[in-house]
């Protein structure tokens, strides 16, 4: 028996929940970049050091993410939304204990394995509760959230930081069981969307036959290679910001939070592109933002000018969310919607697994260089003309 729609009123709860608790997902990752500055200098850590400590958060998150994908396909996306909640908001408040290189490892790695819940099960959740047709807008207006969470982490973090980074992280922690409470009181236990918006007679792939599928595998990769770009921003940014131009965290706070404002409506757009002007087109739309922001990046680290180098950042940003965009929904155009999760998490592993290398590798990068951040960011920009060309991999239709 088909399930009745759900109404507006509910639908936009329960996108709200969902964007609750990605905004503050997304402050968490962002957060951690201006942090780390006071973090290294009251315990004299190198950027080698700093680059481990924020690729073990990624490391954590690979390894939840296709387990993860799994059990929202199998238990239901809010169980899995609910409990990434509070083990993140746990590890935050012990974030703020941390009091030398092993433990800010160590909890940086839990933090990351619960994180790792939250984007299969939310794609699971959008799945779920919204026909075809709107999966595609409703996850993009959902990943925009990544622009609201850097504006929460450059404004209000950053500040937070500036003061106290301890205290930062104890007003982390307690927004996360904030995001914990939306989704246990609006996120729905059964699927609102009706069973014959499934593919007929679709009873689930397995885990086996879905981690197979050409396209799960060729995304793993495409966005495996964006997300070197993507977080090798998220993570370094802020100290080559202040190491450049001579800014404090807070003013350095200021610009990325500016770029945070672009990046959320470029999210939003980039999803109305994806499924308007580009709908068939995903190839030509990946594969062009990759080269423009490669590009884009190149001028961007030789740039000395505060103000043109805030315009490429932006730009940079805009573009490149449009390849992110691209890849994140894709598989809800041209996957089974009983198998999402899994595929999301395995797809979204290649993201955490990028965002696990970048840091650590840039981190090195900058060292041998002696602070240079030239190499580092030529490395991010090649790894964002590879994802597009990944992208032209991707078999569409029978």
């Amino acid at each position: 028996m088909a399930i009745k729609q759900s109404s507006k009123t509910a639908s936009g709860t329960l996108i709200f929940s969902l964007m609750a608790g990605y905004s503050i997902v997304y402050m968490d990752k962002n957060m951690i970049s201006t942090a780390i500055i006071p973090i290294s200098e009251q315990f004299h850590l190198d950027s080698g050091q700093t680059g481990i400590i924020m690729s073990a958060f990624f490391l954590g998150y690979s390894l939840m993410q296709i387990p993860s994908g799994w059990l929202a396909d199998r238990l239901g996306a809010k169980r899995v939304l609910m409990a990434s909640m509070i083990i993140i908001g746990l590890f935050s408040y012990l974030f703020g204990l941390a009091n030398g290189l092993a433990f800010f490892i160590i909890v940086r790695f839990f933090a990351g394995m619960g994180h790792g819940g939250y984007p299969p099960s939310c794609s699971k959740s959008i799945a779920e509760n919204f026909p075809q047709e709107r999966r595609t807008f409703v996850q993009s207006l959902i990943l925009s959230t990544s622009g609201i969470g850097g504006i929460l982490a450059f404004v209000l973090g950053a500040n937070l930081v500036a003061i106290n980074w301890h205290l930062a992280y104890g007003v982390l922690g307690t927004l996360y069981l904030l995001a914990f409470v939306c989704i246990l009181i609006f996120v729905p236990f059964q699927p609102r969307q009706p069973e014959v918006d499934l593919k007929p007679g679709a009873k689930g792939a397995g885990f086996l036959e879905v981690l197979k599928n050409r396209n799960v595998l060729v995304l793993f990769v495409a966005m495996l290679l964006l997300n070197i770009l993507l977080y090798g921003n998220i993570s370094w940014m802020p100290t080559f910001i202040k190491n450049t131009f001579g800014l404090s965290i807070g003013q350095a706070g200021i610009l990325l939070a500016v770029n945070s404002v672009f990046t959320t409506v470029a999210t939003i757009y980039a999803g109305q592109l994806l499924s308007k002007l580009f709908l068939g087109r995903e190839k030509v739309a990946i594969l062009g933002a990759g080269v423009i922001s490669a590009v884009l990046v190149v001028c961007f680290v030789f740039s000395r000018n505060i103000w043109l180098s805030l315009l490429l950042l932006i730009l940079v940003s805009c573009v490149s969310v449009v390849a992110f965009t691209g890849i994140f929904t894709w598989p809800h155009k041209i996957m089974d919607p009983h198998i999402i999760g899994s595929a999301i998490g395995i797809i979204n592993t290649g993201g955490t697994l990028g965002g696990f290398l970048a840091p650590m590798i840039i981190g090195y990068l900058v060292k041998a260089a002696g602070g240079s951040f030239v190499g580092a960011f030529l490395f991010m920009g090649a790894a964002a003309i590879a994802s597009g060309l990944m992208a032209l991999l991707v078999k569409v239709g029978k």
